[in-house]
């Protein structure tokens, strides 16, 4: 069983029931949606269709909702302005008129007063770059530095400075309803700043019937400087590496990355590797080998999740991506893993108790963890810990949480009824069932971590047995 899981950004390419299933069998098993690219209409048939091709199936999928942010971008160019080294060029605000060819309105009006003479402003994904020359009332001033045609709605990047936009904007706002309305199971907020940006995010969703679990992306430089703490509020870690490679220097990225890796395992938080990992098969039905070995290390340092953007949402081969993330997944995770999850903070009773049935099945060599589960909690405990020769069953009696711990490093949910008067007859027939579903056999031994109620208590306890 592969433990890594897989999360594919479904498009243009992939979004009919179909395709859907066709990924959810090729190994998908969370389906993003990037809400820089959605409608609301949409949205709504996608999770439809999402739901029914996992549900026919009788697997757990989950649904993350993608937030676009607070995106600085270029106004309209009728016509792509093409610009030389050395050439001066105007960002205007507030509808400001500058010289035609060579200047272009910008939708956040603060950025005159953000940016200081001497930085950074970097277009389209840091292809074309220029630097501060001049501060006016209604305009900034910019050498070019590497040449590059701009167009209409590019994002712009500015590294290094500390923007004064909001962490949820107004459409952000109507997208997070609208993913609360539809059930989502993730929240991911993008362009996380600190802590509060987080907590701002709660907030609206404190009040919901849903309450999806929150992802902060680490795509900016004031996240990394803030990145323990956005780690400890955040429920996941996404390290965003594409708006992260130009925010920070390049050379930094492959360290910000590990870092990230090694703290969230540390802290017990799951965490995802995403953005350009697979990107040349966008056009091309294989991977380069630096690919490869790129993936192989997100593996390798045991991240939770790796993720496909672009490749399966206007690539030509989406299929083929996620057979080369579980042929990858699958042969680095038989070779070992990083292991920073060995020094991870063990600051509640039942993290200690998980970490003892984590190692008793380990030294039996247990066939499983079988983790019963009301919130999840436990499941993503036992995760947390990376059993190395266990398999781990969650088992769940609500859909919603199922779905929910898809995310989650090996843990593979399923859907059980409790009967909370009598937690021995939960456990003996969830057995039966994954004995039925071949998921265990008859002879195996299997571990088991109980969290079920029993006499209006909830009870934990750890077990062997054999099948």
């Amino acid at each position: 069983m592969r433990r890594t899981r897989i999360i594919a950004t479904l498009g243009p390419a992939t979004d009919s029931p179909e395709m859907i299933g066709r990924l959810i069998d090729a190994g998908m098993n969370v389906a993003r949606l990037n809400m820089s690219h959605s409608t609301a209409e949409w949205v709504h048939r996608v999770i439809h269709d999402i739901r029914a091709e996992a549900r026919r199936r009788n697997v757990s999928v989950g649904i993350m909702m993608d937030t676009q942010g607070p995106s600085i971008r270029t106004g309209n160019v009728p016509n792509p302005i093409d610009l030389k080294p050395g050439e001066k060029f105007t960002f205007t605000v507030g509808g400001e008129q500058g010289e035609p060819g060579r200047s272009v309105d910008v939708n956040y009006e603060n950025i005159v007063n953000d940016l200081n003479i001497g930085d950074m402003v970097l277009v389209d994904n840091g292809e074309i770059r220029l630097r501060v020359s001049g501060k006016y009332e209604r305009k900034i001033e910019c050498e070019v530095l590497t040449p590059g045609k701009l167009g209409s709605h590019r994002h712009i990047n500015l590294p290094g400075v500390k923007i004064s936009l909001p962490a949820l904007t107004p459409k952000d706002l109507e997208d997070v309803q609208l993913g609360l309305e539809a059930g989502v199971d993730f929240i991911a907020l993008s362009f996380v700043r600190e802590a509060k940006d987080l907590r701002q995010l709660r907030y609206h969703i404190a009040s919901s019937k849903f309450k999806p679990l929150v992802i902060a992306k680490i795509e900016h430089q004031l996240a990394v400087n803030n990145l323990l703490e956005i780690i400890r509020e955040a429920d996941i870690i996404m390290v965003a590496r594409g708006d992260l490679g130009v925010e920070c220097p390049y050379e930094e990225l492959p360290i910000i990355q590990r870092r990230a890796v090694k703290q969230c395992l540390q802290v017990g938080r799951p965490v995802i590797v995403a953005t350009h990992m697979l990107e040349s098969m966008i056009g091309n039905p294989m991977p380069t080998r630096a690919e490869i070995t790129d993936v192989a290390n997100a593996v390798f340092e045991q991240a939770d999740a790796i993720m496909l953007s672009g490749e399966t949402t206007v690539g030509r081969y989406p299929l083929q991506c996620l057979e080369v993330f579980d042929k990858i997944a699958r042969r680095i995770e038989r070779s070992g893993g990083a292991n920073y999850h060995d020094r991870a903070e063990l600051t509640s009773p039942r993290q200690k108790l998980v970490k003892s049935a984590v190692v008793m099945a380990e030294d039996l060599k247990a066939a499983a963890i079988v983790v019963f589960t009301i919130r999840g909690n436990m499941a993503r405990h036992t995760a947390s810990m990376r059993p190395r020769h266990s398999r781990i069953y969650a088992v769940c009696e609500s859909r919603v949480i199922a779905d929910s711990l898809s995310l989650n490093w090996g843990v593979r949910a399923v859907v059980c009824p409790f009967n909370h008067e009598l937690p021995e007859k939960t456990i003996s027939s969830a057995l039966r069932a994954l004995v039925t579903a071949g998921l265990l056999k008859t002879g195996e031994v299997v571990v088991i971590i109980s969290s079920i109620s029993a006499e209006e208590q909830i009870v934990d306890a750890v077990q062997m047995r054999k099948i």
